[in-house]
C-alpha cells in the first residue's frame, strides 16, 4: 500500500470536481481516501491504494470530463499507506 497526497490546480472548484475525484476512485477500484477544497483554489486528494491502484487513478482523473480543467498537478508520495480509509470521501 502507498499513499500519496495530490494537489490538483484549475477550475478546480465550484464545479463538481471533488465529486468526479470520487467517482474515478470507484471506477477505478481499490482506492481509498478524501477530497477537499483549499482556500487558495486548489483541490486536495489524499488517496491510498497499490502502486498500480493509484498510477491508474491519477490517470482516470486526468482524462478527459472535469479532468480537462486540470491545469496542475503536484503529487507528493508517502512510503506505504497507513489503511486510514474505508472508501473514498469528500471533506468540507
Amino acid at each position: 500500500m502507498k499513499r500519496v497526497h495530490l494537489y490538483i490546480s484549475g477550475l478546480v472548484q465550484g464545479v463538481g470536481f471533488r465529486w468526479y475525484a470520487r467517482s474515478q476512485a470507484a471506477a477505478v477500484g481499490g482506492v481509498a481516501g478524501f477530497a477537499r477544497n483549499l482556500p487558495d483554489g486548489r483541490v486536495e486528494i489524499v488517496a491510498e491504494g497499490t502502486a498500480e491502484d493509484l498510477d491508474r487513478y491519477l490517470d482516470a482523473l486526468c482524462a478527459g470530463g472535469l479532468g480537462a480543467n486540470i491545469s496542475g498537478v503536484e503529487k507528493i508520495e508517502e512510503e506505504g499507506g497507513a489503511g486510514a480509509f474505508r472508501g473514498f470521501s469528500i471533506r468540507f
